[in-house]
C-alpha cells in the first residue's frame, strides 16, 4: 500500500489538473456562444445566395453552362476538402470526421476512383492525411477562433481550379455539422458539381437580364456560393469544436473529482491503519513491561 505522503502528492496533482480542466471548460463555454452566434449569422447569407443560385441553375440559358453545374458520368478523380480543428482536447470530434472520410475514400475506390487528393483546413486533418499518404494539394492551419474568408479562399481555390480545368471529376466537403451543444455529426457531402439536392428547387420561374453578360454574372455568383458553403462548414466545425471541448473538459473535471474522492478514501484508510498499528505497538509494549 502506498504511503500517506505519496497519496497526498497524487491528490494534489489531480486537484491541479482539475483546476486546469475547469478553467478550459469555462473558456470553451464562452467561445462556444460566440462561435454559435457567428455560425447563425452566416446562415441568412448562405440561404439567400443558395436560393439565387437555384433559380439561376434552372434558368433557360442556352448560350452558357457553368462547369460547376456539369455532372460527369465517369468519376475517376476525386478531391476532398477536410475541415478539422487545429487543437485537440475536444473528445472524438476529429476522430469521427476523419473516420467517416476514410470510409468514404474506400467506397470511392471500390467504385473505380483511381486518384484522391485533399485540401486540409485545420492542423489535425493535415497531419492525418500526411500519415495516410494522401496527396495534399493545399492546406491552411492556425485559423484561430474566428474564420476569415480571405484565409480560406486560396487553399479552396486550388480545388475549384482543378475541377474547372478537368483535373478532378468531383469535389467533396467533409466537416462536422453542429446540431446542439451535446451533439455534433460528421458530414461528407458533394460540393462539386452542384446538384439539385444541394441547390434545392426554386420557388418559381424567374426571368433574368444579365449585365454585362450571363457568363460573368454566373461565374461570379457560383464562385461566391461555393465559398459561402465552405465558410459555413468551417463556422459549423468551429462551433462543434468549442461545444465538444466544453463537454470533454466537464467530463474530465467530473472524473478528476471522483478520483480525488477515491484517493481521499484510500488516504483515510492508510492513516487509520497507521494509527491502529502505533496504538497496537504501544499497548503491546506496555503489556510486556
Amino acid at each position: 500500500m502506498a504511503s500517506g505522503k505519496e497519496i497526498r502528492t497524487k491528490i494534489k496533482s489531480v486537484q491541479n489538473t482539475r483546476k486546469i480542466t475547469k478553467a478550459m471548460e469555462m473558456v470553451a463555454a464562452s467561445k462556444m456562444r460566440k462561435a454559435q452566434d457567428r455560425m447563425r449569422a452566416a446562415r441568412p447569407y448562405a440561404e439567400k445566395i443558395r436560393r439565387l443560385a437555384a433559380n439561376l441553375s434552372q434558368a433557360n440559358i442556352t448560350e452558357y453552362q457553368h462547369p460547376f453545374l456539369v455532372k460527369k458520368n465517369d468519376v475517376k478523380r476525386v478531391g476532398v476538402i477536410v475541415v478539422t480543428t487545429d487543437k485537440g482536447l475536444c473528445g472524438g470530434l476529429n476522430t469521427n470526421i476523419l473516420r467517416q472520410t476514410v470510409s468514404n475514400m474506400k467506397d470511392w475506390q471500390a467504385d473505380g476512383v483511381s486518384e484522391i487528393r485533399a485540401t486540409c483546413i485545420g492542423n489535425k486533418g493535415y497531419g492525418f492525411m500526411q500519415r495516410m499518404k494522401v496527396p495534399v494539394a493545399s492546406h491552411v492551419t492556425q485559423l484561430g477562433d474566428t474564420p476569415h474568408l480571405e484565409k480560406l479562399i486560396g487553399p479552396v481555390k486550388v480545388m475549384l481550379d482543378a475541377f474547372q480545368n478537368g483535373e478532378l471529376d468531383a469535389v467533396y466537403l467533409a466537416y462536422t455539422r453542429f446540431v446542439n451543444t451535446m451533439k455534433q455529426e460528421p458530414e461528407v457531402e458533394q460540393l462539386l458539381p452542384l446538384t439539385g439536392d444541394r441547390l434545392g428547387a426554386p420557388e418559381g420561374s424567374w426571368d433574368y437580364l444579365y449585365e454585362p453578360d450571363p457568363q460573368v454574372v454566373i461565374d461570379e455568383l457560383l464562385l461566391r456560393y461555393v465559398e459561402a458553403l465552405v465558410y459555413q462548414a468551417v463556422a459549423e466545425n468551429m462551433a462543434s469544436e468549442q461545444s465538444a471541448r466544453m463537454v470533454a473538459m466537464k467530463a474530465a473535471s467530473d472524473n478528476a473529482k471522483n478520483v480525488i474522492g477515491e484517493l481521499q478514501l484510500v488516504y483515510n484508510k492508510t492513516r487509520q491503519a497507521a494509527i491502529t498499528k502505533e496504538l497496537s505497538e504501544i499497548v503491546g509494549g506496555a503489556a510486556a513491561v
